[in-house]
């Protein structure tokens, strides 16, 4: 009998078949923390990004404006320089560099990028690694293993329609970035018009408010001297009071504008703006309006953002079409069992296709397309209906405007001649305030039209994509 403390002797002819499977261990597990070493290598570290004060920049003077970065050519030729004030394409292009929400779309195609970028990456293989411990011991059991790989066979069938979809869709957030930036143009020669009107506006109201300072002081004398009714005296009062009451709604106004192209900048709000000059929008002429709306559907951003997007779309719904097949994973495998059987193999996965098949995705995906396309004539039908209807408001404006300028300088003659004789008290202070609140209704009339042509003009500019926007001098508005 053998001495049960002592280990029983393996056969001579089994030492070298154990030494092998201890060898191909060893170059298994060798192998298994070689690919795991690998795959760390590759990963992604994580910094910090510490969020901002919110606060904007101080002054003009920090901000900048590269040409190089400009969407537009009239943009990029232009020279700035802010030393000698900013004018409306000076703004234009601070906008552009600087405006919050336009660095907030230009994280959004980071992102779609980021995702075209991801939907080209093949699917990682999975591994799999297993072992199994005999619950009895006897001769010729041994512990059991199994290694196997495998593949999603229809990631990469539909890996094609996957980058054609997320390449349209990277595409049509680069446009919609574009068309963004046209936007922001327009937005900031919008507001550079309201907030030079509205300081001419204040202005002419200032000048008003001291030429009537002496009628009211005129007036109130005379009232405490008893020669004046508070009835006959309540013109004089009103005129003076209505002036205080326009400047007070101006300087709201002008608040809210500048404060508008505050935050369109990315400045503090008491960073002063020192703007020079005027928008000079220039209107097309009927010849130059058909044309542009020929080549519309080729020249907005707008429009083909979301032909890039229908498109996309497209590739979409071919993914979908190509995922109701039954999804197929393939793998290789090897394994031995407890009783040292060495075995080789393959295993197929398949999807039953026999409630899902995708079609729930189909739906949303042909629903989606039909959306896209239905978007996409309504946006190009509004397009042609706002060019026709704001080239129309130009002319009636332009005839308006013409009209009302004779009658401003008809107007300012009488209230000269009216203000001479006030002086040489040949004219009643009645007739004199008549005359006077004439004149301003009309001067207010006029900055008020040409504030309205001007962003007519610059909205159907911003329409047809017209990318010739003329560069404002800088000289001081009137």
């Amino acid at each position: 009998m053998h001495d049960p403390s002592l280990p029983i002797a393996a056969p001579a002819s089994l030492a070298p078949s154990r030494r092998r499977r201890a060898v191909c261990r060893r170059v298994l597990f060798a192998a298994t923390g070689i690919l795991t070493a690998l795959s760390v290598a590759g990963c992604a570290t994580f910094k910090p990004l510490p969020l901002g004060n919110g606060r904007g920049a101080a002054s003009v003077a920090a901000l900048s404006a590269p040409t190089t970065n400009m969407p537009l050519p009239m943009l990029a030729q232009h020279r700035f320089d802010p030393a000698d004030g900013l004018d409306a394409t000076e703004v234009a292009m601070l906008a552009v560099a600087n405006s919050p929400a336009l660095k907030v779309q230009r994280d959004a195609l980071g992102i779609a990028r980021a995702q075209a970028f991801a939907a080209g990456l093949l699917p990682d293989p999975q591994l799999s690694l297993g072992e199994d411990f005999p619950q009895h011991s006897g001769p010729g059991l041994t512990k059991a293993f199994n290694l196997g790989i495998n593949e999603d066979i229809t990631a990469l069938l539909t890996r094609s329609s996957r980058k054609a979809a997320a390449r349209g869709h990277a595409a049509q957030v680069n446009l919609e970035l574009l068309w963004s930036e046209w936007q922001t143009v327009t937005q900031a020669r919008q507001l550079f018009n309201q907030v030079t009107t509205l300081r001419t506006q204040q202005r002419r109201l200032q000048v008003e408010q001291v030429a009537l300072a002496p009628v009211d002081r005129y007036v109130k004398t005379a009232l405490q001297a008893g020669n004046l009714t508070y009835d006959t005296a309540s013109a004089g009062l009103n005129d003076l009071a209505g002036v205080h009451k326009q400047l007070r709604d101006t300087a709201v106004q002008l608040h809210q504008a500048e404060s508008d192209l505050h935050v369109l900048l990315g400045l503090n709000s008491s960073a002063p703006l020192p703007l020079v000059g005027r928008v000079d929008a220039t209107q097309p002429t009927p010849a130059q309006v058909q044309q542009a709306l020929t080549v519309l559907p080729q020249r907005r951003p707008d429009l083909l953002a979301l032909q890039a997007g229908y498109r996309a779309q497209n590739a979409a719904l071919r993914g979908a079409i190509l995922a109701q097949f039954p999804a197929l994973t393939l793998g290789f495998n090897t394994a031995r069992d407890t009783g040292n059987v060495y075995t080789k193999g393959f295993s197929i996965g398949i999807n039953l296709p026999l409630f899902d098949r995708n079609r729930g995705n189909i739906a949303i995906e042909r629903a989606t397309r039909l959306h896209l396309k239905d978007t996409y004539d309504e946006r190009l039908l509004s397009a042609r209906s706002d060019v026709q209807r704001l080239q129309a408001d130009l002319v009636t404006l332009k005839g308006q405007r013409a009209r009302l300028i004779a009658h401003v300088h008809q107007l300012d003659a009488s209230r000269r001649a009216a203000e001479r004789a006030w002086h040489q008290q040949l004219l009643d202070w009645p007739v004199y305030l008549t005359i006077r609140s004439n004149v301003l209704s009309a001067d207010l009339e006029l900055l008020n039209l040409r504030e309205r042509q001007a962003r007519s003009a610059i909205a159907l500019q911003a329409l047809l994509g017209n990318t010739d926007i003329p560069a404002s001098a800088k000289t001081p508005q009137p």
